[in-house]
This record gives structure tokens, sequence and C-alpha cells, in this order.
């Protein structure tokens, strides 16, 4: 069960029975306990939070450490939370109300509870709402703080990702079976110039047709001078351990169907197809080709008027009165794609902002959008094509540049915090109160 991220604020809570209204009672004051560079802790901070741990490790089923203990827990993390809510407000950074409301909602949800039944459990554990939300805010302020700034220390050499993506690949790839086939271009090791750029010529040749859909066997009976060129190239089921280890090198993590090459050896060039693959786990996506036109919204150009334009330009293409690339040329105000007709290539619709990948997730192919509006201004977009391609390789690209990511943001993290308290002002006002 995951727990709640909150403690106490710094909030005087005060009651007045009907007894003590007949009869004032002296209180306690809410004395400050640590001053934080310009900041105060105050005793009734230290309470609340005691309340929210007890309340957790009731929750939990946990036992807890003893008083001392435990109050110097809750003072170190008071004293944190303050230094990184004053990065927070350095950096202008702010929680709003429908932020924050979504956030209450989430921990309901986590504890599998309305937000009313949320805020009647608070209450029998003697924590108002208010507070519960005030430092529900600080909590976000300090972690949004502490994202961006150490963000920004963290460094990921291309290099790490290759390497520990070739280690993730390897471990994936330890039962993987592969059916391979080969076209080789023959070419001795000590042929001349003109005979070996002959026969990469050749190499790119037959490889421009692989990709343009021809038949890999017709090509390897046609070409090839393989071992397996009169089986139409196919070499069959094989592990990497079992296969030469120029192609167990080329393949790497490539999933069925991909077209390999041309690569070189000491007996000519090769292209290989991988006609299927079992025992590894294969990440697939679909990518759209797609051009657009943008027109951005001024002072001068209102919603209204960037939207008619698009109608207009829309209307003439539809129309052939104009070709989209020509009006993209002429009209677009996106820089990287106007002056090539508007062509934004083969992409993941997740790559765009999410009005764009919406519109190109579901527009059909060859028909022109109504103008929709995104956060960069007014498009209509044309989708010229899917296509499914493997991802298998940027997949574990990413995995591996997450992992490296976590690792090192919390080093850095633990660093920071070190140094931010190591340069503050921390001094100790009054002993703390078991609250």
């Amino acid at each position: 069960m995951k727990k709640w991220k909150y403690s106490a604020l710094s909030v005087m809570l005060m009651g007045m029975t009907a007894t003590a209204m007949a009869a004032p009672q002296p209180q306690e004051l809410n004395q400050i306990v640590t001053t934080v560079n310009d900041g105060v802790i105050l005793q009734s901070d230290v309470n609340a939070m005691l309340k929210t741990v007890h309340l957790n490790a009731a929750a939990a089923g946990q036992s807890l450490p003893s008083n001392n203990i435990l109050r110097q827990q809750v003072m170190d993390k008071l004293i944190m939370e303050t230094l990184q809510i004053q990065q927070a407000k350095q950096l202008g950074l702010r929680i709003d109300d429908n932020q924050l409301d979504q956030a209450i909602a989430d921990v309901a949800k986590q504890r599998n509870m309305t937000v009313a039944q949320l805020r009647q459990d608070l209450a029998s554990a003697g924590i108002s709402f208010s507070m519960f939300r005030e430092q529900l805010r600080n909590d976000m302020l300090a972690s949004e703080a502490r994202t961006i700034i150490v963000r920004k220390r963290v460094n990921i050499l291309p290099q790490e990702v290759d390497s520990l993506a070739a280690q993730l690949a390897k471990q994936t790839q330890q039962n993987v079976q592969y059916n391979i086939s080969q076209i080789q271009i023959a070419v001795d090791d000590d042929a001349n110039k003109a005979t070996r750029e002959k026969a990469k010529q050749e190499a790119d040749k037959i490889y421009a047709q692989l990709k343009q859909g021809a038949n890999f066997a017709e090509l390897a009976y046609r070409y090839s001078k393989g071992p397996k060129a009169l089986k139409g190239g196919e070499w069959g089921w094989m592990s990497k351990d079992e296969m030469p280890t120029i192609f167990a090198d080329q393949i790497k993590t490539s999933g069925k169907d991909s077209v390999i090459g041309p690569f070189r050896s000491g007996v000519g060039y090769h292209i290989l197809k991988i006609n299927d693959v079992k025992g590894m786990p294969t990440v697939s996506a679909v990518e759209v080709k797609a051009r657009h036109i943008l027109i951005k919204t001024s002072i001068i150009l209102s919603d209204a008027a960037a939207k008619k334009e698009l109608q207009q330009i829309r209307q003439k293409i539809i129309s052939g009165k104009e070709t989209f690339a020509a009006a993209a040329k002429q009209y677009s105000e996106d820089p990287g794609s106007a002056a090539n007709g508007g062509q934004l290539g083969w992409q993941v619709p997740s790559m765009y902002a999410p009005a764009f990948e919406k519109e190109v997730e579901t527009l059909p192919v060859d028909q022109i959008s109504q103008p929709f509006k995104s956060q960069f201004g007014w498009h209509i977009v044309e989708v010229e094509g899917r296509r499914n391609v493997d991802r298998t390789e940027a997949a574990l690209k990413n995995r591996a540049a997450q992992i490296l990511f976590n690792r090192k943001f919390n080093e850095e993290a633990q660093t920071w915090l070190q140094e931010l308290r190591a340069g503050a002002y921390i001094e100790q006002m009054n002993k703390v109160n078991n609250g």
C-alpha cells in the first residue's frame, strides 16, 4: 500500500471549548523549534508530522522506533522539506488549486476511498483537511524543485546508453532463435578497388529492391554466391551462437522482416533478412507519414481569422486549384517543414503535441483534416501513409537511458540535498516536545 506523502504544516491549530470560553485557560504558544535560513519550523509542524507518521504506520501495520529517534527523523524531514520549498520559491514555482485537487483525488483513489472518506480518515487521526491540503502542496513544490534542479546535473553519454542497451539485449536474447536468409555478393579479399566498388554497387542495388518489396528468395537465386543460394538464401533457424559471428554482430536486436546490410566480410558483401524470430519479446509501433500547414495567431491575427484562412487554403487544395506542397511553401509558418512542402516524414504519433497526435492517429489516409488548434497555432494536416515498424532496438535504448537516468538522478539528488543542507543556516531554538 502506497503511503501518503504529507507532513505537518506551519499552522497554529487553536480550539476553544464552551468551558474555556467561560473561563480562559493559559495555552502553550506555538513555539519556533528550528530556524532554517529565513524560514522557521514550528512545534505545531512537528506535532502534525508525528500524527501523520503514526497514521501511516498504523495503516501499514508497521512498528515505529523510539520517540527520540522518531522525533529526530521528523526534524530531519521537515528541515529538508523547508530547504526544498525555499528553492521552489526562488524558481518561481507554484502549485495551483486545480493541480492540488487532482493530487488529492489521486491520493484518495490510491487508498480506495472517496475524497469525503479521506477527509473523515484524516479527521479521525487529528489531522485537519486544510493542513493536509497545504502540506501536499508543499510536497509537490519540493518535488518539482528537486526534479528541475537535479535533472540539469544529470549527464548521460551516448556510449553509456549503447553499452547498457547491449547488455540488456544480451540478457533478452539468450534463448532467441532467428530464421535468416542471406544474399552474398562474392568478391575476393585481395580484389582491386574497382572490383570491390562494382560488387558494392550491386549489393546496394539489391538492397534497394528489397526495401521496395522485392522477393528475397528470388533475388538470392539470381544473384547470391553464398552456400545457401539454391535454397533461396535461407539458412533456417539458429541462435546467435550458431551463426557466423559477423551475422550475429549485425543482427543486434533486429526483429522479424528486418533487412540488414550490405556489410562486408573477407568473402564479399552480405545482405541478411530475418524471416522470423522466436523467444524474443519485440516492440512494434505504427509510424505515420504526414504533412501540414501551420498558421500562427498573433495580436493582428485572431483564432477565428487563422481558422478561416486555413479553411480557404484547404478548399483550394481539395478543388485542385493548388497543391498541398505549394500551399505549404507559400502559407505555412513552420520553418522546419514549409520549405519541404509541409513534409514531416515518418514519425510515431506520440512525438507530436497532443492535439496533433490525436489528429494524425484518427485521420484516414489521403484526407485533409479540418483546421484544428495546437499549442503552436492552427493546422491542417494530411496523412499520406501508415506502416508498422519494429521498435525493439529503440525500446531497449529508451529503457537503458531511463535506467541510467534513474540511477544518476538518485545519486545526484542525494548529493544536491547534502549540499543544500551544508550551505544552509540551521539553528535549533527550542527542545522539540512529544506533541
